[in-house]
């Protein structure tokens, strides 16, 4: 709006005073200053707007549409209580107004107080029964209470009066993938060499269960690899500490050379300032001897993007060995659903897992540089997670020192939520 366009909606509105400065009730047409109001309003001049409108309610302190205008003003600055006022004197006056209930209940969303907005839905729907507006902020007031099953139970009411209601379609899904704590996932990977070796396979079956205290995941590893076959059994924790703080636990076994007899593990996870996350933690891997990897990473969350950055500290006899890799995540629309890109270099048994033989500190020092990228997706209804994944890996032949080959390894994966 043009400096000269606001001044003349200003003359407007003041132009009904008949002794400027000392008249103390508004005396003009209310219909055309509401408009100059609602003007004023809409174009980023919300104070002028509010003295407006309050001008003129002191001649017509019961023009609804003038007070309900005046709360909503309140509530899109964050002045949650003087609408909630506003809103309240209109509807005791004139419980009949649907919008304004609707507004009110958004008021009442916005200012974080869901009971307050279920209270304002109870009343609401005595007067608009089965009106799908009002439920469907009755829902969003019930999960916003911590009833997500509350929620869920009120969307599907709605679903009912009206099998095409896309919104609350699309609500009943989000609240269903919200409720499916449980899932099931299937992981299958074949690395290809460029010489000497046959293909080698590693499958997954997992289950996990979200939990207030945190994620619980049982995995059962399948290897096959020097054409024998072998099993590892593992359990993954995330226990939630404090807010912003939360750690990973490992416990895995198995009974063949394809894999390390049995490993342990745990990290920290804190978050910092400006989105960032550190975590700093350690892997034992029961090989011959056991084999302590210390591990660390920074991550940082901009926009839809994270970068990682993680590090393996192998100490062995020869000395230590490192490895590092950088991961870069591209987001869609949720955490599900992102593009990956990573570079490595160095090679760390506990991304490598298995029986080295009793020659662990030779290949722990091996040289190798890694890439690879992936794709994540999940279905229409969240319910399925779909995940592909390529990857390029130079690494330094064991028995031929100096020299290297090539690994190609693909990667699918598959997880099912439900409740």
């Amino acid at each position: 709006m043009s400096k000269s366009i606001l001044i003349f909606y200003i003359v407007v509105i003041f132009s009904s005073i008949h002794v400027f400065g000392q008249q103390k009730v508004f005396d003009g047409n209310p219909d055309s200053a509401f408009e100059v109001a609602r003007e004023l309003a809409f174009n980023k001049h919300r104070k002028q707007a509010q003295d407006s409108l309050l001008f003129i309610l002191t001649k017509y302190p019961n023009y609804h549409d003038i007070r309900a205008f005046l709360a909503s003003t309140y509530s899109w600055d964050s002045n949650y209580k003087k609408a909630r006022k506003e809103f309240m004197y209109v509807l005791n006056k004139d419980p009949q107004r649907q919008t304004t209930w609707i507004a009110a209940i958004n008021n009442e969303l916005w200012s974080e107080s869901p009971f307050k907005a279920l209270e304002l839905t109870t009343t609401a729907l005595k007067y608009f029964p089965n009106n799908e507006e009002i439920l469907l902020l009755k829902a969003k007031a019930q999960q916003n209470g911590k009833n997500p099953e509350d929620a869920l139970a009120t969307v599907e009411q709605v679903i009912l009066l009206n099998p095409s209601n896309q919104k609350a379609l699309d609500y009943k899904n989000s609240l269903i993938n919200a409720l499916s704590f449980n899932t099931i996932g299937l992981r299958a990977a074949v690395d290809l060499y460029s010489e000497v070796f046959d293909p080698m396979q590693l499958h997954t079956l997992k289950y996990s269960r979200q939990t207030k205290y945190g994620s619980l995941i049982a995995k059962v590893n399948f290897s096959r690899r020097f054409q024998e076959n072998g099993m590892q059994f593992e359990v993954d924790l995330y226990p939630k500490i404090v807010e912003g703080l939360y750690a990973y636990l490992n416990v895995g076994f198995a009974n063949t050379f394809l894999f390390p007899d049995y490993r342990y593990g745990a990290e920290l996870y804190k978050s910092l300032p400006k989105s960032f996350e550190i975590s700093a933690g350690f892997r034992a891997l029961k090989y011959t001897s056991t084999t302590t990897i210390y591990t660390g990473s920074i991550g940082w969350y901009t926009g839809n993007s994270y970068w990682a950055f993680r590090t393996y500290i192998t100490p062995n006899d020869n000395g230590i060995s490192k490895s590092g890799t950088l991961n870069y995540r591209k987001y869609r629309k949720d955490a599900d659903n992102y593009f990956s890109v990573a570079f490595g270099m160095g090679y760390s048994p506990e991304i490598d897992r298995f029986n080295f033989g009793g020659n662990e500190n030779l290949i722990i020092n091996l040289q190798s540089q890694n890439l690879n990228s992936g794709y994540y997706f999940s279905s229409k209804n969240n319910k399925n997670l779909w995940g592909s994944r390529f990857e390029i890996i130079h690494q330094e032949i064991t028995f031929d020192p100096g020299n290297y080959f090539w690994i190609y390894s693909f990667v699918f994966s598959w997880e099912v939520k439900f409740r």
